[in-house]
């Protein structure tokens, strides 16, 4: 049967309480996560994982909200951070900086910061710094966290210069004078802008390498990060609960990653060529995930649902736009911006009314489009969505609650 696990997989979960149905019926569903919450913990517990949350080989998390409800997880500790090294050192393009010992700097959100922050208070049994230090954001000998905002854009002189400095700090303690670079796009593309509007570039060591891998980093954003850094910038996919499922190479072609994983691509709505993700992984022991929908979308190069053959991850399943031709996901309106103009750097589709639409955006050098990119922008604006679209510039679109940006806002 399609996308069925194998009877290896079903041995290796058949005692966990919320397969014990589809076991017994020699089929699984796909699992949604309002079934995996319902009832949790103890719809996974077994005296394995008992064993294991209590000896701290497994642990309770959240995972990582966008714009949407977190959902609580068990795993093991440092399971997403040990995917990313293993990636890391394994990556045909930059591998060489993992095993040269590169620092690792992490320029992404508030919320990443905070946390890191709240763990090492945690294990000193004191309470968080009001603004954590250099030792507080310290993840481990190889990771540090950067950012202390939430809104990069609102980044003063001071957070750009001290940003810098401990940039340059983790450059001189290597033999070679390398770092690397682990950042949210956006996040950086902020830091760029600001380095070139106060004239630091001198101030601002090149990375030898540049993972992004936080969220989704339009076509714009990535063609200036090119532009700015020599360096291979790669993105990695994955989430809280799963670890890393693919990887891009440094032009942007994607590859899987899928040890001890399978993923099926199963259309939105039927005859739709934009997929939702269902994985199969037990590479987290303590909570296998059997035809899990991770709520991410996908394209292929070819508009089949072959898993070996995505092009782009486009965006969340729960942040779909419904038009009259299908639903339109966050990387469909990126291809409509990109295609009229190269200069936009941060864009957002407003719902206005039933048939209105509004897109705001800011440009990287914060003047407005001309006419014709902007007749040419609307027009596209309005084929994709079959609503009208009016344009709005602006010099600042406020980041999400989260640390990162929301592509889709329904003002009705």
């Amino acid at each position: 049967m399609e996308g069925q696990p194998t009877a290896e997989v079903v041995d290796r979960i058949r005692d966990i309480p919320i397969y014990r149905t589809s076991v017994e019926r020699g089929h699984f569903p796909i699992l949604e996560k309002p079934e995996i919450a319902r009832g949790f913990p103890d719809n996974w517990m077994t005296p394995d994982l008992a064993a294991a949350l209590a000896s701290g080989e497994a642990e309770f998390v959240l995972s990582t909200g966008t714009n949407h409800a977190r959902m609580q997880i068990i795993r093991p500790p440092y399971f997403l951070l040990n995917s990313y090294y293993r990636l890391w050192s394994e990556h045909p393009d930059i591998a060489h900086t993992w095993h040269e010992g590169c620092r690792r700097l992490s320029l992404t959100t508030v919320l990443a910061t905070e946390h890191v922050a709240r763990v090492n208070a945690k294990k000193r049994g004191a309470e968080p710094a009001a603004v954590p230090g250099p030792g507080d954001r310290r993840l481990d000998d190889r990771t540090s966290y950067l950012n202390l905002r939430l809104d990069p854009a609102l980044w003063e002189r001071d957070d750009v210069e001290r940003m810098l400095a401990e940039i340059r700090a983790a450059r001189d303690e290597h033999p070679q004078g390398a770092y690397h670079l682990d950042c949210s796009g956006y996040h950086l593309a902020h830091l760029v802008r600001k380095v070139r509007a106060w004239g630091l570039q001198d101030a601002f060591p090149q990375p030898a390498s540049i993972i992004h891998a936080y969220e989704y980093t339009p076509v714009n954003v990535r063609r200036f990060l090119q532009e700015h850094f020599a360096c291979p910038i790669v993105d990695l996919f994955g989430s809280t609960e799963l670890g890393y499922l693919y990887y891009s190479d440094r032009d942007g072609r994607y590859r899987p990653y899928l040890d001890e994983m399978s993923v099926e691509l199963v259309p939105v709505v039927p005859g739709s060529e934009i997929y939702s993700l269902i994985v199969t992984s037990v590479r987290n022991p303590h909570m296998p995930l059997i035809r899990y929908r991770s709520g991410d979308c996908a394209r292929t190069v070819d508009g089949t649902p072959d898993p070996t053959r995505i092009s782009r991850f486009c965006g969340r399943e729960r942040e779909l736009l419904a038009t009259p031709h299908g639903p339109v996901s966050q990387g469909d309106l990126d291809d409509r911006v990109t295609g009229a103009s190269s200069r936009v750097f941060l864009h957002q589709l407003h719902v206005t009314g039933e048939a209105q639409t509004e897109l705001q955006y800011v440009t990287f050098d914060d003047r407005p489009l001309d006419g014709p990119a902007a007749t040419a922008l609307e027009r596209s604006v309005e084929a994709l969505t079959g609503r009208s679209c009016s344009l709005r510039h602006r010099t600042h679109i406020p980041i999400g609650k989260s640390g990162k940006y929301a592509w889709l806002a329904d003002d009705l």
